[in-house]
């Protein structure tokens, strides 16, 4: 079919036509037409599938108890039903996280999400083949959590192809992605590649706001310990040693002077105890710690903790910074502790660049990032902790409105639908 003078198609309009049987003339045969064409002027969307109103969503994924994005699914899994969704991780119960559904069923759902950190978050055989083989390649997606769908990129000793750890180069990853989907989507404001999609994957979760104030004053009474209550800690940072100490140990030096006004300090996760021997041998320096320089401040270490109890320990701390690696600031990746931190009693302090602060967190976080000063706007959070706690519940308001997890369910139904 050709276009019109006014470049309008000629079958516009035309959805349906058929000679009724009783307006035919007698001796006719009667022919019943069914005519296809896109209504809309743009031509866009005519046969996509929409998938608002239900979604039932397959995840792949290697959970682990105490790292990457088991938290974030666990969410995903419990906001679904209260949307009318369905979630379900892909795989046999798994005791790391026994209360999320699991389902081997592929055929129930309507798309795979794969969620990559590392190469066991793609299934062994038999269970990739049965996965690939009943879920068709364009309702398969990945969600690369690390930045792996780039070429190289290192940032100093930070990098997003780990060749020494599990033996892939970056062509790999790239062309192991796109065999899998053809749809890549990053948890970054500001992709790299052209082939890539935004989805921050992670997000907020008002509900488990363990303590969610009425007002700054009554926040700022409960932190400070006017009513009666005493946090054990003054500082915790919750997370594994990983591509962190060059920015934990900046901090740490640059509070040292006040630490007796902050109260006792705490690192919780993998490996802050000691650097351990095989990042000394394969010479990676991912995991470096300075052991003295913890003892002198006084600095606690523990081990790793479950993702359900990540919460609860962060609040038992005064300040709580939320940090990024340096790939991950370069990229613009955001991870599920960008968000969680937010739920917990505590003040986060944002050791973050400042063009993230805005983009995700608004316009009321910018008191929650300290400068290079931290010391002075530590002290200063001491001094006027109504203040700063008006900044952190504007700042719970504003990820609630905009980085909800029913929210994130409309992005990817958007573009799911895409």
């Amino acid at each position: 079919m050709g276009s019109g003078s006014d470049g309008s198609n000629d079958a516009a309009g035309l959805t349906f036509l058929a000679l009724h049987p009783l307006l035919a003339p007698p001796n006719t045969l009667t022919m019943k037409l069914l005519f296809v064409s896109n209504l809309s002027p743009l031509g866009a969307g005519a046969y996509m599938m929409k998938w608002r109103a239900q979604m039932k969503l397959l995840f792949v994924n290697h959970l682990a108890r105490f790292a990457r994005s088991t938290y974030t699914i666990s969410r995903y899994a419990q906001v679904a039903g209260e949307l009318g969704h369905e979630v379900a991780v892909f795989g046999e119960p798994n005791a790391d996280a026994p209360s999320l559904p699991y389902s081997l069923d592929v055929d129930r759902f309507d798309f795979a999400v794969f969620v990559v950190h590392v190469p066991s978050d793609f299934p062994d055989l038999p269970y990739l083949a049965r996965l690939l083989d009943k879920m068709p390649k364009d309702r398969r997606i990945i969600i690369d959590c690390l930045g792996r769908y780039n070429d190289t990129v290192r940032i100093g000793h930070d990098f997003n192809h780990l060749e020494k750890v599990d033996g892939h180069q970056g062509w790999e990853w790239i062309e192991g992605f796109q065999a899998v989907s053809d749809r890549i989507l990053q948890p970054t404001l500001a992709p790299l590649r052209s082939d890539v999609q935004t989805f921050l994957f992670h997000g907020f979760d008002p509900s488990a706001v363990l303590r969610p104030y009425s007002s700054p004053h009554e926040a700022a009474a409960a932190w400070a310990g006017t009513n009666g209550t005493r946090k054990p800690y003054g500082l915790a940072y919750i997370g594994n040693n990983w591509q962190r100490w060059t920015q934990v140990r900046q901090l740490l030096e640059r509070l040292e002077p006040i630490r007796d006004q902050i109260g006792p300090m705490l690192l919780t996760g993998w490996d802050w105890g000691a650097r351990p021997e095989w990042d000394i041998e394969l010479g990676l320096h991912g995991a470096d710690v300075e052991p003295d320089l913890l003892r002198r401040i006084g600095v606690e270490t523990q081990g790793a903790i479950p993702f359900d109890t990540v919460n609860a320990r962060m609040s038992e701390a005064r300040f709580s910074p939320i940090v990024h690696r340096p790939l991950f600031n370069e990229l613009r990746l955001v991870t599920n502790r960008t968000f969680e931190t937010f739920t917990a009693d505590t003040m986060p302090l944002l050791i973050l660049p400042e063009e993230i602060v805005a983009a995700i967190y608004g316009d009321h976080a910018g008191p929650l990032r300290p400068d290079d000063d931290v010391a002075e706007r530590v002290k200063d959070m001491l001094r006027r902790p109504e203040f700063y706690w008006d900044a952190v519940l504007k700042t719970r308001a504003h990820l609630a409105s905009h980085h909800s997890y029913q929210q994130r369910f409309k992005e990817l139904a958007s573009i799911l639908d895409t």
